[in-house]
């Protein structure tokens, strides 16, 4: 797949995430995914495998809202199998807390399967906002 098709894979996955639904995102991943999130938070680190990355990650995450989390797109930028995403992710804690955070995922796609993600974001809101992962960090 080349520039055009990556670029289209992560904007129907943003068209999911902007309307609350993650499974275009799960769908994506390689078996053999890795998430890495910058930083030193609880959160940070690098999740590898599809199944880290939805039990040990999103599970515990997700459970950290009260209502959907949302995420939209404003710029694509790719570069062979690479596609940069700048984002906006949007929810409210369970704790009542509002949860805005800017990203920019680098994310690397071979044969229609996102393979890695790199996550940059404001960590020191990670850490002010989100509660511990618990047992289920990597």
């Amino acid at each position: 797949m080349g520039e055009p098709e990556n670029t289209q894979l992560m904007q129907r996955i943003f068209a999911g995430l902007a309307e609350g639904d993650g499974r275009p995102l799960a769908e994506s991943l390689a078996d053999d995914f890795r998430w890495t999130i910058i930083g030193s938070t609880k959160w940070s680190g690098t999740y590898e495998g599809k199944q880290a990355v939805l039990n040990k990650l999103f599970r515990p995450l997700l459970a950290q809202f009260a209502d959907k989390y949302t995420n939209t797109a404003q710029r694509f930028v790719a570069a062979g199998d690479y596609v940069v995403v700048e984002c906006s992710g949007s929810a409210t804690t369970t704790e009542g807390k509002p949860y805005n955070n800017t990203y920019c995922w680098v994310c690397h796609i071979e044969e229609g399967k996102l393979q890695a993600l790199t996550e940059y974001c404001d960590t020191d809101l990670i850490a002010r906002t989100l509660g511990d992962p618990g047992d289920l960090k990597p």
